[in-house]
């Protein structure tokens, strides 16, 4: 196990405390803490009585359930267990037990509720090793319990992968989209037929059209004057124009406008066939 993992491992919270006899009898999800911060043996049966058996404690930090070890607390035989508290499991050989004089409970409440739980226990000899920011539980057979408070890490929550990043995977990698430019070319502006003949006729007026508003050819006498009309015309559009005025309007046909306008050109075909004086 790497470093990182072992103390992120650490960081998470204990979900379940219990005894056991050795490795075997010990829940695969389980810890089994067999040695103490001295470097010796954590089984609590000593002297001649372990060749009965032996009692180690162990502790789980399975989150699958939801719940976590929110204190743990060692009680004699004469006090009554706390509300809200339960004696821990016991996973032991048939010639295996535990001492009754004293006992260890847990109180297990759900991840969410809790500002602090249990992340860690320990074991040392008893009056002979302190571990540094650890609360001391009390003593049992010779050994003294202590165990480590903390928040509880957060689980971490599935990222979610974007359309865009998911379209970067190599499996399944279908046809090429077409390319979409960041940046696209202005669309030219579109001129009357009169206008493109100006262009043509006028070459000096394509200098100052060249369409590159950044360039000075492009800044025409008639930018940032605003177009307003003059007051004399906009007093005349401000005034309502009654209904007999718009009856009287006689809309002409194409006929009538060529017999109004008609111009023979008389007068200028007399005037073309005139004999010019002669110069003497």
């Amino acid at each position: 196990m790497s470093v990182f993992e072992s103390s992120s491992a650490s960081c998470r919270p204990i979900t379940a405390v219990a005894w056991a006899s050795n490795a075997t009898t010990c829940p695969s999800h389980f810890t089994l803490i067999s040695l103490t911060e001295d470097g010796a043996s954590s089984n609590f049966i000593r002297g001649f009585a372990i060749k009965s058996g032996g009692l180690f404690l162990c502790y789980s930090k399975d989150l699958s359930g939801g719940m976590v070890v929110a204190d743990v607390q060692l009680i004699s035989d004469k006090e009554t267990i706390p509300p809200g508290y339960c004696y821990i499991p016991e996973y032991l050989e048939p010639k295996a037990s535990v001492g009754k004089k004293k006992r260890i409970c847990v109180r297990i409440v759900p991840v969410g509720s809790v500002a602090l739980a249990v992340l860690d226990l320990k074991l040392t000899a008893k009056n002979k090793t302190m571990v540094q920011q650890y609360t001391c539980l009390g003593d049992m057979n010779g050994f003294v319990v202590w165990c480590l408070k903390g928040p509880p890490a957060p689980q971490a929550k599935p990222r979610s992968v974007s359309l865009d990043m998911r379209s970067l995977s190599l499996d399944g990698v279908g046809p090429p989209l077409p390319l979409k430019p960041s940046n696209p070319p202005d669309i030219p502006p579109k001129f009357s037929r009169r206008r493109s003949k100006l262009d043509v006729t006028n070459q000096t007026e394509g200098v100052y059209d060249s369409g590159n508003n950044s360039s000075i050819y492009g800044i025409t006498a008639m930018d940032g004057v605003p177009f307003t009309l003059h007051p004399k015309f906009d007093s005349q559009s401000n005034t309502k124009v009654s209904v007999s005025t718009l009856s009287d309007i006689r809309i002409k046909s194409v006929q009538d406008i060529e017999n109004e306008y008609n111009y023979t050109f008389a007068v200028e075909e007399l005037a073309a066939k005139r004999i010019r004086p002669s110069v003497s």
